[in-house]
This record gives structure tokens, C-alpha cells and sequence, in this order.
């Protein structure tokens, strides 16, 4: 995944894969060696689990010295320093492995806040945080490690914070045991993500896109969608959307499909900020396609306590609305403006499907033992298993013995990208938990909103946006989930649905400008101007933002109640998608006067406020059939007769 190339915040390139390189030198090597140990390491706990005070030290230790290899520190001629900074770096990582290993048995039977916090303890738990924010620094930026910073600040001034922030504060002591030896901190709920779901769907994505997955997709969606009206822009769509079953990033997404998309866009009419804007909206979604959502949503699953699969059946509908929304923009604006559609030699490079049918297995095998109740990690490992094995059908996308070493590589770059972060993310947890931060937070929400629901939604919203800006969407969605979710279920939304509507919006910040990393990683496929792609795609995001109150205010949207009901919502969740889009385009078979357009915006209000059954909800309904009615059959023959 290309996330640390992003040009932006002061993260550090990854070091080249240097894949040219003599096969045996680079299986000798430190970093190949490195990724094939995190490789069995996480293949061992499969069949022989360990304590937690084992296997969550050693899946941090192994991350960190993966970053350490793969993102060095700045080199110039004659800094040989900077060289052996970074092996001292790796050095300490051993260390503090060792330390976790030889002390295990004491950690293990140790009282949290009764047994004595030894010297050791301290200067271990130090280092070891070090260590953690060194490695956000790399490969993220500096925006996570101040906001980082900005809470571990709150842990020890607490008692200077006025009014309802002030809190008496940690002793160093204290700090140390909560984040670096007890489940809470780098050893709590974020890291056991890591450990038990996020690196083996990580393992599926590299596998699956190496035996020809990816391009799988995209030819797919050419071939499908190509030469319709605004073929180009909708091929994205459908691309994007299926890549995003296979991989939960938005900037994965967007250089894996836009490098093949964002210049058929161009060559059929787009502008290079439109193409790219169009991009970074569609791959954005791809965190919310299942049946590998985002690791926002492994962390979903964990926080509440329920199995994956229904975290993952739960995305369906938003997803597939979310998808419906952006094909029908592109649809109405490709119809209205006359671009977009491809020509037949603009899909000569799609290779035929049908010899490659076979490789959609593997999604498939993943869904069907999703939906068979088996554990999410069952899924992942049946999947990569069945990659792995078909892929040797055909001579075109077997793997030679340079693709393995490339994959187990590829393998512990994407994962150290995703646990680093999310690993120092259970240091703000802590905090926000130990200090009462959160329940203080969501009471001062309520009572800004004035008890109103929309209100309080309105300021989530605001602040979801706000600390997506240069976070990972799981930093900002567990930030929102434990700040945000309290205010919305005292206010009355259901649980899931709370969680549900955070993570949305945090999601929906990677395409927002000012610092919107989607588009800014279009932006430089599209070479347009990163400023003026960020405000186009966050106008094509407005078709998008009034879908997670659908499902706050109707759980059928969710996947919860009785089939029949929730397929009924699902339509009429289509329905209002579409009455929006429509306002917004201002096109329908032909353009439409503003009376028009205000009336498709009240049918879908109607429709999105209101819960299925309710009468207003009966009401938008009608009224969307009213509609369409009129425009389809009775303006064009009152037209014709005036004519």
C-alpha cells in the first residue's frame, strides 16, 4: 500500500522494495528476514495461541523493526550517522522484545496497581514508547504523533485543565504501567485487532492482488460498465468498489485502480482535477465495502464485542448505497454534459474474463465462510489458502519463486503500516478511559447540542471531519468512538448504529479538504492541482452525507429486523439516494427547474429521516413515485402537446 509515499505531513518514503536485486541477497537480508519471521510468527499463533503478554509484544517488536527497515531515516552523502541510528533503533526493538519475554511469567501474574513497578519496568515502558512514536513519525506523520502528544500531555497536567477537564493526573510510575504492562495502552483492544484479524486480511489482499486479483477487477469493470454513458468514470466506480472487498484502504485504492482509470477519464472528457476527484471518492468507499471493510471496522468488532461477520453484514447496505449514490452523479452529470464514454479501443487493453473467472473464487470462498458464522481469521486464512492454490491453473498467473519473496515482503510493509498506528492509538485510549475524559466529553456534547439529537449529530459530523484531517481513518474513528458514540446512544441511536455513523464520516474526511489524503494521492496519479481536487470531490461527497442518518434512525439499514423489512428500507434507501442526487445534478432525461429539484430534495428528507413504516416515511415514498411519474410520462406529453 502506497499510504507512507504520500508527499505530505513529513512522512518518510519507504525504502524501494529493491525487487532487482540478486534473489539470494535479498532472502539473507534484514528485512526479508524480518517479514518471513512476522510471517511465522503470526502463522504459529494459528495452531498454538499465546498469552497475550507474548504475542502482543512480540506483533509490536516485529512491526517496529519492519519500520525501521523499510523507512530509514533521510540519508545524505556522508550521514553514515543517520545509518547507525536506525540500527540502534532496531537494537533497542530486540531489546525490548527480550525484556517482554523474560519477564513474562511476572507480568503475567502481576495485580495492576498493587505489585511494585520495578526500575526496569520504567525504563523498558519508556523506551519501548519511544520506540512506538519514532515509527508513527515515519509512517504516518507528524499529525498522529501530536495529537499523541496533545493527550499524554492531558494525562500529566490534568489537574491545571479548568472546569470539567481537570482530573488529578498520572504519576510516571502509574502512566507506565497502564500503557506498556497492563491491557490497556499499546498492550490493549487496538493491538489484539492487529494480532488476531487485521494481519491476516492483510495476508489475503497482498495474496489475492499478486495472482491477479486486482486486475481482475478492473478488466471487470471496464468490460461491465465501459461503454455506457460516462463509461469511463463508472468503470472507477464498479473497480473501486470491488477492489474495496479485498482492501480497506482509501490511498491503496485509489494508485492501484487510478492508474489505469484516471487517464481513461481524461482522454474522454474529464478535466485532470475531475478525474482525480472521482477517484478519490470511489476508492474512499472501498473502507466501507465488505467483506474486508476498513480496520476501522475490525476495531468496531472488537470495541462491541461481536463477532466480525456481523460487523461486515451490517456494511452492506451503506455500501452498497454509498455506490448507488456516486454511479448515479456520474450517470446524471455524463448525460447532462455528454462525457465520459469510452470507445472501443479504449477497452482493447482489458484482457477477456472468462479465462480468468477462477480467480474470483477466493472473495467468494471469504464471503461464504463469513456467512457461515466461522471466525473472521478462518475466512482470511481459507481465503489466502485458496489464492494461493488456484493461481497455479494458469501459467499466467503462477508464482515463481521472485513473486513469494515479493509477497512476504509486501505482506509485512502493508501490516507494519496499519499496526504501528493503531498500536500507539490505545495510548489515547487509555488516556481518554483513565481520566474520565470520554463520559465527561459526551455529557458537555449533549448538553452543547441542547439535547437534541440532530444537533448533537450535526457537531459529531464537524468533529469526525476535523480529526480525520491527516489521521488514519481508524485513528480518527476511535478517537470518534470513544468521544463521540456515548452522546449518540444516550441520545437514542442504537449502539451499532452509533459506531456505524462515526466511522462514516471519519471515512468520508479522507476526500475533505483542507487535508484530504485520497484526493491528494489522485491528485498526483492525475498531475492536477491537489487544492482544486480536494473541493470537487468533497462536492461529489454531498450525494453521500445524508446516508449515515438513514440507517441512525432505521436498524433495518443495518441488517436488523425481518427480511422482508429490511429489503423494503434497502429499496427505499435506493430511492432516496437517487431523489438526491437528482436535486443535486439537476438533471433527470433533461434538466429540471428548481420547483423540480426542491421537490426530489423533500422526497428524499422525507424518505432518510424517517424510519421505514413511519408515516413520513410513507409519505416520501408516494411522493418519489409522483415524481418520477412526472417526469417521465406526464411533462414529456404535456411538452409534446403544447408543442
Amino acid at each position: 500500500t502506497p499510504d507512507a509515499n504520500l508527499p505530505t505531513d513529513g512522512v518518510a518514503a519507504a525504502a524501494p522494495s529493491a525487487s532487482d536485486a540478486p534473489l539470494l541477497r535479498r532472502v539473507l537480508g534484514p528485512r526479508w528476514l524480518v517479514a518471513a519471521a512476522w510471517l511465522a510468527f503470526q502463522l504459529y499463533l494459528l495452531w498454538n495461541p499465546l498469552p497475550l503478554q507474548i504475542a502482543r509484544p512480540t506483533h509490536i517488536c516485529l512491526a517496529l523493526a519492519t519500520v525501521f527497515l523499510w523507512w530509514p531515516l533521510r540519508r545524505g552523502e556522508g550521514e553514515r550517522w543517520r545509518a547507525a541510528l536506525d540500527w540502534l533503533l532496531l537494537a533497542g526493538t530486540a531489546v525490548v522484545l527480550g525484556y517482554y519475554l523474560a519477564d513474562f511469567e511476572r507480568l503475567y501474574a502481576r495485580m495492576e496497581e498493587v505489585d511494585a513497578i520495578l526500575p526496569r519496568d520504567l525504563f523498558f515502558g519508556t523506551l519501548v514508547l519511544l520506540l512506538i512514536l519514532e515509527c508513527v513519525r515515519r509512517v504516518v506523520g507528524w499529525s498522529l504523533l501530536w495529537v499523541i502528544a496533545a493527550f499524554v500531555a492531558y494525562g500529566f497536567l490534568g489537574r491545571w485543565f479548568p472546569g470539567w477537564l481537570a482530573f488529578q493526573g498520572f504519576a510516571y510510575p502509574t502512566f507506565i504501567e497502564i500503557m506498556t504492562m497492563a491491557t490497556h495502552g499499546i498492550l490493549g483492544v487496538t493491538t489484539e485487532t492487529s494480532v488476531n484479524f487485521v494481519w491476516y486480511f492483510i495476508l489475503f489482499g497482498v495474496v489475492y492482488s499478486a495472482t491477479g486479483g486486482g486486475q481482475l477487477f478492473i478488466d471487470s469493470a471496464l468490460r461491465l460498465v465501459g461503454r455506457r454513458a460516462g463509461g469511463a468514470a463508472k468503470a472507477e466506480i464498479v473497480s473501486s468498489a470491488m477492489f474495496g472487498t479485498i482492501s480497506g484502504s482509501a490511498v491503496a485504492n485509489v494508485v492501484a485502480t487510478g492508474i489505469f482509470t484516471i487517464p481513461l477519464m481524461k482522454r474522454t472528457g474529464y478535466s485532470p482535477e475531475e478525474a482525480a476527484a472521482h477517484e478519490a471518492t470511489a476508492s474512499t468507499g472501498g473502507q466501507l465495502m465488505p467483506p474486508v471493510m476498513g480496520i476501522a471496522a475490525f476495531v468496531m468488532a472488537e470495541l462491541l464485542a461481536t463477532p466480525y461477520a456481523r460487523i461486515a453484514l451490517a456494511g452492506v447496505i451503506p455500501a452498497v448505497a454509498y455506490y448507488f449514490a456516486l454511479y448515479m452523479i456520474v450517470h446524471l452529470k455524463a448525460k447532462r454534459r455528454g462525457i465520459g464514454t469510452l470507445r472501443a479501443r479504449d477497452l482493447a487493453g482489458a484482457k477477456p474474463i472468462a479465462p480468468r473467472s477462477y480467480l474470483f473464487l477466493p472473495p467468494v470462498l471469504l464471503i461464504a465462510i463469513l456467512a457461515s458464522d466461522y471466525s473472521a481469521i478462518t475466512a482470511a486464512m481459507a481465503a489466502s489458502l485458496a489464492a494461493l492454490a488456484i493461481c497455479y491453473l494458469r501459467r499466467e498467473s503462477r508464482l515463481g519463486l521472485r513473486g513469494w519473496v515479493d509477497m512476504i515482503e509486501e505482506v509485512a510493509k502493508q501490516a507494519a503500516q496499519v499496526a504501528v498506528p493503531i498500536v500507539a492509538i490505545g495510548i489515547i485510549i487509555a488516556v481518554a478511559i483513565q481520566s474520565n475524559l470520554a463520559l465527561k466529553f459526551s455529557t458537555q456534547l449533549i448538553a452543547l447540542s441542547g439535547g437534541t439529537l440532530v444537533g448533537a449529530m450535526l457537531m459529531i459530523i464537524v468533529g469526525c471531519i476535523i480529526m480525520g484531517m491527516g489521521l488514519p481513518t481508524v485513528a480518527a474513528y476511535i478517537i470518534g468512538a470513544i468521544l463521540f458514540v456515548p452522546a449518540l446512544t444516550h441520545l437514542g441511536i442504537d449502539v451499532l448504529a452509533a459506531h456505524f455513523f462515526v466511522m462514516y464520516y471519519c471515512v468520508l474526511s479522507m476526500i475533505t479538504p483542507p487535508v484530504a489524503l485520497a484526493s491528494y494521492a489522485a491528485a498526483g496519479l492525475a498531475r492536477a492541482d491537489a487544492m482544486k481536487t480536494g473541493w470537487i470531490a468533497f462536492k461529489l461527497s454531498l450525494v453521500l452525507f445524508l446516508i449515515p442518518f438513514a440507517f441512525a434512525f432505521d436498524p433495518a439499514l443495518l441488517w436488523s429486523g425481518p427480511a422482508g423489512w429490511i429489503a423494503l428500507a434497502f429499496v427505499s434507501m435506493m430511492a432516496a439516494t437517487f431523489a438526491w442526487a437528482v436535486f443535486l445534478e439537476g438533471y433527470f432525461t433533461m434538466p429540471m427547474s428548481w420547483p423540480e429539484r426542491l421537490a426530489f430534495c423533500a422526497v428524499a428528507l422525507l424518505i432518510i429521516f424517517a424510519p421505514t413504516g413511519h408515516p413520513a416515511w410513507w409519505a416520501g415514498c408516494a411522493g418519489f413515485f409522483a415524481l418520477t411519474g412526472w417526469v417521465l410520462w406526464l411533462r414529456p406529453r404535456g411538452r409534446r402537446a403544447a408543442g
